[in-house]
C-alpha cells in the first residue's frame, strides 16, 4: 500500500511539472525580430503613464509587482493575465492599456497609453 501511494505521488508531481513548463501568456507571433515593452502594475497604477514602441512586432509583458493584474490594449488581441507575455504587430497609433482584473477601489484608474510611432 505504501509503495502504491509513493507512486501516484511521483506521478502527479511529474504530470504537474509537466503542465507547467512553457510560455507564460499568449503569443501569436513566433518572430524573434521584436521590440519588447514592460508593464508594471501595482495597486491601482501602472509603472508609466504612456509607453513608447516603433511600428512592427511588438511583445507587451506585463509583471505584477503588487496585487494581481491583466491588461488588455484596446484596438488589439493583447490579452494578458497575471504575468505574461503576448507578441502582436501593430500600426502606428495610441493605444489605450487598462486593467483587465477587478483589483479594488482604484481599478477603474489603472490607464496607460502604448504610443506606437
Amino acid at each position: 500500500m505504501r509503495i502504491r501511494m509513493i507512486f501516484i505521488l511521483l506521478s502527479t508531481i511529474l504530470f504537474l511539472t509537466g503542465c507547467g513548463g512553457g510560455n507564460e501568456g499568449s503569443t501569436n507571433s513566433d518572430s524573434t525580430d521584436t521590440n519588447t515593452v514592460t508593464i508594471v502594475a501595482s495597486d491601482w497604477k501602472f509603472d508609466k503613464d504612456e509607453y513608447k514602441v516603433p511600428a512592427g512586432k511588438v511583445t507587451i509583458k506585463l509583471s505584477n509587482e503588487q496585487g494581481y493584474h491583466g491588461i488588455k490594449i484596446d484596438g488589439t488581441d493583447v490579452d494578458i493575465s497575471g504575468d505574461g507575455s503576448f507578441t502582436t504587430t501593430l500600426e502606428p497609433g495610441e493605444y489605450r492599456i487598462w486593467c483587465s482584473i477587478m483589483c479594488g477601489t482604484g481599478h477603474d484608474d489603472m490607464i496607460s497609453y502604448l504610443i506606437v510611432e
